[in-house]
């Protein structure tokens, strides 16, 4: 019996030290596992902080770069309430600006009928080009506002030297111009002093006098409107209405004309008056050249950013090689005529930041289009936000 003892308990002490050699194993590899792993946990953390910093380095960097940009920035969200603002937007905009409706702030700060094409005229006075994106699925908008007045001025003044430049090349053609007329006028002045003239002849001379001041007249007018082919307020302005305004014009003149416009709604920015008196022009031309059976059509349509109006008649058209001449001052083909209409339309034109040209059509008669810088649907809702939001 004690030897069936003993070896038992070598037996339990076998197992309990092959037990206790496994466990220690055990041990250990739990050990290596969990310095593995806390090394790993400090290599991620280490990353992490590093990420973090290299967040915190870009976000700073990107604040100086935002307050350094001498252009506004304004952050929208959906609902398009300024989220954010640089340092430039509120010294243009003025405060306050964050939390405020950007519409809201839009009244507050513009001028509601002082805009070009992506331009709005600040109360201060300031010219600032004002663009816009998405910011993707979140529905929100950044704006970028910069301020173009310099530009703006040097633009002006460039138009002014031009029309300058213009009218002295026009000088000597003027001069010649005048005098016929005024010689004419004179002549006729000079046989009403006669004391024998009788009535009749009286009356003749006096109607001579009346037409020579017309003519006279009409070719100041006409010099005037090209002097100051680009002193023009500007506004919004759209097709439809405009071709249809001209229209009426025409038949008070006693000129049917035929309008064609596109369905969509296009719009231009100029000045109104200047635009219809241009085309209106173009109309009385192509009456006086086609005679009382002539038919008029005045059309628009969108053409790559841009919008093409388009006067045409049936009428004889362009002598051959005489349409860029037909823009010419003081080229004319009437005996009466100025030369100065045409020369005017293509001022007025140039004015817009547009071109015009001429040609005869295939089926007779002319035709004359006037391409002007199209409005997007952004920039032509501007003037209607800010008359909504003041």
């Amino acid at each position: 019996m004690p030897s069936i003892q003993s070896q038992d308990l070598e037996d339990a002490f076998a197992l309990f030290n092959r037990m206790s050699a496994q466990l220690e194993g055990s041990y250990r590899e739990l050990e290596d596992q969990v310095a593995r792993l806390t090394r790993e946990l400090a290599a991620a953390r280490s990353e992490r902080l590093q990420e973090l910093a290299e967040k915190e380095r870009l976000a700073a960097r990107l604040e100086r770069l935002l307050d350094l940009l001498p252009g506004g920035i304004l952050v929208l969200d959906a609902g398009g309430v300024i989220e954010d603002c640089n340092p430039a937007a509120v010294a243009l905009l003025g405060e306050p600006l964050k939390g405020q409706d950007w519409h809201s702030v839009m009244g507050r700060a513009f001028r509601a009928h002082h805009q070009d094409d992506g331009e709005l005229e600040l109360r201060s006075g300031r010219r600032i080009s004002l663009s816009t994106a998405s910011l993707g699925a979140g529905g929100g908008r950044i704006v970028l506002l910069t301020d173009v007045s310099e530009q703006f001025g040097l633009r002006q003044l460039v138009q002014r030297n031009q029309r300058l430049s213009s009218m002295g090349e026009m000088a000597a053609g003027l001069a010649h111009q005048v005098r016929t007329p005024l010689a004419s006028a004179l002549l006729y002045l000079s046989h009403l002093e006669r004391p024998a003239l009788d009535q009749q002849r009286r009356e003749r001379c006096i109607a001579r006098i009346r037409e020579r001041l017309g003519h006279l007249e009409r070719i100041v007018t006409g010099m005037l409107e090209f002097a100051r082919g680009g002193g023009f307020a500007m506004e919004r302005v759209e097709i439809g209405g405009l071709l249809e305004d001209l229209r009426q014009a025409a038949a008070d003149l006693g000129l049917a004309l035929q309008v064609e416009v596109p369905a969509e709604t296009l719009w231009v920015r100029g000045n109104r008056p200047a635009l219809q008196s241009a085309l209106l022009n173009l109309v009385e031309n192509a009456g006086e050249a086609g005679g009382p059976d002539v038919h008029i059509t005045a059309r628009a349509e969108a053409a790559d950013g841009r919008v093409r109006l388009a006067v045409e008649d049936d009428g004889p058209g362009f002598a051959a090689g005489s349409e860029e001449a037909a823009f010419e001052p003081f080229h004319t083909t009437r005996p009466d005529g100025t030369g100065l209409g045409l020369a005017v339309v293509r001022a007025v034109v140039r004015a817009h930041g547009g071109g015009v040209r001429a040609h005869n059509r295939a089926a007779g008669g002319a035709r004359i289009e006037i391409e002007l810088p199209a409005l997007s649907p952004e920039a032509a809702a501007l003037p209607d936000l800010i008359r909504a939001a003041g």
